[in-house]
């Protein structure tokens, strides 16, 4: 930095306690805080929110325990979990997340996550499912591996040989590299029960379950201010109330019907489409629309 004045011998050559600080742990605790701030924007979720929560302070107090020379067994549990919940509630979200703080824990190299799902996994040849699966899994290596709807790597009835060779590889690469990445295993609750229940393998190396609940009606409306914010379009009073009544339907839907956070995404994106005709269509009078028609959505473009 420019100094204005002339620096002294006695500066030049005398350490003070400024000089000790770990930039590199200032940093750390800067990017934790990043992490866990980014989990409180998350719109609901508060039994996931408390999950995370508890894991850091974990994995925290294990970090100190060490350096604070307490022996430990040296099996401090796993971090493999299972994300079950309907679609739309946050599960992909979250998972990067967590594949963020954990880097800034410096429990994971790299901290990105890969998505996969069975065709990720899965080929149509007896031998090559195996070798699929590998180069997916290195592909994690040092971050996350999140497998979307991972109960349908095994059938009901057993009978799947090439989904079953992918659970088998990937759990045999879970064992034999457990401190390289994360895997987080997602789907539907009564699948991800059914395919835990039957593969023991899953159940011993999977034994935490993260449930996501669907949106509450008021949250899914939040998503939806939140996201139009984003966007820079807001909501007529009328536009406003025309978009409660739509969410009300979505929110007694229930299940896997529901939809969630993807059935916000796509309503707006329908509504913002219907504008975009309504603007068009109308008469302008060879003037420049104003910003707040441009941005404001009305009951009309919400079908």
């Amino acid at each position: 930095a420019y100094c204005a004045e002339t620096v002294s011998l006695h500066g030049l050559t005398t350490l003070t306690e400024e000089d000790f600080i770990d930039s590199m742990s200032v940093s750390r605790d800067a990017s934790i805080k990043a992490a866990l701030a980014r989990l409180d924007d998350v719109v609901g979720l508060a039994g996931v929110k408390a999950f995370i929560r508890s894991l850091y302070a974990q994995l925290k107090t294990e970090a100190e325990r060490r350096d604070a020379g307490i022996s430990a067994s040296g099996n401090s549990g796993t971090l493999h979990m299972i994300f079950s919940g309907n679609p739309g509630t946050g599960k992909t979200t979250v998972a990067r997340i967590v594949a963020e703080l954990l880097r800034a824990m410096g429990l994971l190299r790299k901290g990105h996550l890969v998505e996969a799902d069975r065709a990720s996994l899965v080929a149509g040849y007896s031998g090559q499912t195996a070798l699929k699966t590998r180069q997916v899994v290195e592909q994690a290596m040092g971050g996350i591996l999140f497998i979307d709807e991972a109960y349908a790597l095994v059938s009901e009835d057993g009978k799947d040989s090439f989904g079953k060779e992918a659970l088998d590889t990937l759990i045999k690469m879970v064992e034999d590299r457990r401190t390289d990445f994360v895997v987080i295993l997602a789907g539907y609750p009564v699948e991800m029960n059914r395919l835990v229940s039957t593969n023991p393998g899953v159940r011993s190396r999977f034994p935490t379950e993260v449930l996501f609940d669907d949106y509450s009606q008021a949250e899914l409306m939040h998503i939806a201010q939140q996201m139009l914010q984003a966007d820079g379009f807001t909501l007529s009073s009328k536009a406003s109330e025309r978009l409660v009544e739509i969410l009300a339907k979505v929110n007694a839907a229930g299940g896997r019907e529901q939809g969630n956070g993807r059935a916000v995404r796509n309503i707006l994106e329908m509504a913002r489409r219907a504008m975009a005709v309504r603007l068009q269509n109308g008469v302008c009078e060879g003037r420049q629309r104003s910003k707040h028609e441009l941005s404001t959505l009305e009951p009309s473009d919400f079908s």
